[in-house]
């Protein structure tokens, strides 16, 4: 609203005043970043407090009688806090971004979509008295077809916005310059799977105070660079990109996108205020969804599917940890790989503190993110 409102009063704003600096992206990132960052601090307190009255309380059940005994403390801690995420991120690229870029529309569809889901399947897991249900929530297969539908929504409309883009249908690996043809059917399955399993392993990685939020905040930080990366000009004087100096693939209008993350950096931070350890509230599936599933939507954008293997190291190891758990344990006849799954759960189990395994997953997700920015010169 900000953006379009100082573009449609550009006559004075920009010959008159003389401010520019609302049509530069990376100016309008930065703000908003900080401007999340204050709603979520702003609105935290509000969020809780009604989550505290409708008594939506965690209560942790594990197969796993020690793990139990170790979140005891955490019992009727107000879940479904990812609604100040959501709420931020959606308010600030509302004011900030250029609400004609497709790239950005998807991105608030892919938000609303992926929370919605996330917060039916909280609510159900959390209230009494819906559906006679209590605990359960959304059946596996309930919440993946909601999933796969989003994502073959998303995947379809985003192939028809690369029709005049050679790079956008190209698939693109690290340390090589060229991309490899894709067929619409490999677009689509591609972007099905990137988007169900990213918001399934941050989903997954959200067990401790601040470790998803955390993780979220650096694999943020680099999608903005990278949106950022694959549109804009070097200089306002120079017509080569930064995506032509890189060798990486150029997709026209993405740099908007950056927006978007920074606005998702910043309310993943000011959601960590109320998060940190011990946390005052827990994200819930309302806000882990639609943030794995934003992650898979900018390496979708930006053709960087294979880098967010290493951006999102740590959810990576996360997902991997529990296939393997479940794997093992299955052909095995009961015999378990880690003592229990996730893997953060494996560390608290073998005498890490909660504050520990977070901190240490922390600097995991920094060296992975610095892993990947150094990936983009060698090619």
């Amino acid at each position: 609203m900000i953006y379009h409102l100082l573009y449609n009063l550009r006559d004075v704003f920009t010959h008159r005043v003389g401010f520019y600096a609302y049509q530069d992206i990376a100016f309008r990132s930065v703000s908003a970043t900080l401007t999340s960052l204050l709603i979520a601090l702003l609105i935290g307190p509000k969020i809780i407090r009604w989550l505290m009255r409708k008594k939506i309380g965690d209560r942790p059940e594990f197969y796993h009688a020690a793990l139990n005994e170790l979140t005891k403390e955490k019992a009727n801690t107000p879940t479904m806090g990812g609604l100040i995420i959501i709420c931020s991120v959606l308010a600030t690229t509302l004011l900030w971004a250029n609400l004609n870029n497709p790239f950005v529309r998807k991105a608030l569809f892919l938000t609303v979509w992926f929370a919605a889901l996330g917060g039916v399947d909280d609510w159900l897991k959390l209230t009494s008295g819906i559906r006679h249900r209590t605990r359960e929530g959304l059946k596996a297969w309930e919440k993946l077809i909601f999933q796969v539908a989003g994502a073959v929504l998303i995947a379809l409309f985003l192939y028809r916005d690369f029709a005049n883009v050679d790079d956008g249908k190209l698939f693109w690996l690290p340390f090589y310059k060229h991309g490899l043809p894709l067929a619409t059917w490999t677009f689509v399955l591609i972007a099905v799977l990137y988007m169900s399993a990213t918001s399934n392993a941050v989903n997954l990685a959200d067990g401790m105070d601040g470790l998803a939020a955390g993780c979220v905040a650096m694999v943020s930080m680099v999608l903005a660079l990278l949106c950022y990366v694959a549109s804009e000009k070097m200089s306002r004087t120079t017509e080569p990109t930064w995506s032509m100096y890189l060798l990486l693939p150029h997709i026209p209008g993405a740099g908007e996108l950056s927006v978007f993350f920074s606005a998702i950096l910043g309310a993943v931070l000011g959601f960590l205020w109320f998060n940190c350890h011990p946390a005052q509230t827990f994200m819930g599936d309302v806000g882990s969804l639609p943030l794995g599933a934003a992650m898979g939507y900018g390496a979708l954008v930006t053709r960087n599917e294979i880098l967010l293997l290493i951006v999102g190291g740590v959810f990576v190891v996360e997902l991997c940890s529990v296939v393997l758990q479940v794997t093992y344990f299955k052909y095995t006849g009961g015999k378990r790989l880690f003592r229990c799954a996730p893997i953060h759960h494996h560390f608290h189990l073998i005498g890490w503190s909660e504050p520990q395994v977070v901190v240490r997953f922390w600097l995991l997700a920094a060296a992975f993110a610095a892993l990947a920015l150094a990936t983009l010169k060698i090619r």
